[in-house]
């Protein structure tokens, strides 16, 4: 990964939790995880889509309660922040879609 496109992506983060303050819908965890699916995006070499697993994002985010993570993560998806795709099975990970640019921060 070149500095520049490292630069871009991390630039295109920025966006998007610029565009999450003013929405009165998110709270500290929605924050907080939207940070740890961030990691986790990086990890992966900015790919998207990207495997996910349930409890290292919970430990990233620093959520503790299961149902709040679930919460989370399909609100960030209910409300256009993420594409999160389930997977239901205990060895295989859920795939989030990073959105793409944002011109509205």
């Amino acid at each position: 990964m070149t500095q520049i496109s490292n630069q871009k992506e991390t630039a295109t983060y920025s966006k998007w939790i610029k565009r999450m303050a003013p929405d009165s819908r998110m709270l500290a965890t929605h924050v907080s995880l939207f940070t740890a699916l961030f990691v986790c995006w990086q990890r992966s070499d900015f790919n998207s889509p990207f495997p996910v697993n349930r409890k290292e994002l919970m430990k990233l985010s620093k959520i503790a309660s299961i149902a709040t993570y679930h919460k989370c993560i399909r609100e960030l998806d209910a409300y256009g922040y993420i594409r999160y795709q389930p997977s239901y099975h205990p060895k295989n990970g859920s795939q989030i879609y990073w959105p793409q640019e944002t011109n509205d921060a």
